[in-house]
């Protein structure tokens, strides 16, 4: 992964230092490229996407039916 680097010129105060380093990484799209690797999921196969879909319809009916005989409050 490329890094970056940024040398303080003379005389140059801290804040723009800061506001061309930031500038700069964000030009270089390094965050979006950790971000997208940091929340990335493999796809799912067939059977995977069928069993979360019925687990999910199961925990909904789940919900409905304590809500429904009051032991679950909205």
């Amino acid at each position: 992964m490329a890094s970056i680097e940024v040398k303080r010129k003379p005389g140059e105060s801290v804040e723009s230092l800061l506001r061309r380093f930031r500038r700069r990484l964000q030009r270089s799209r390094i965050l979006n490229r950790v971000k997208e690797e940091k929340f990335f999921q493999k796809p799912k196969n067939k059977r995977q996407r069928k069993e979360s879909a019925l687990a999910r319809k199961a925990a909904r009916e789940l919900r409905e039916y304590l809500k429904k005989i009051g032991k679950l409050k909205e």
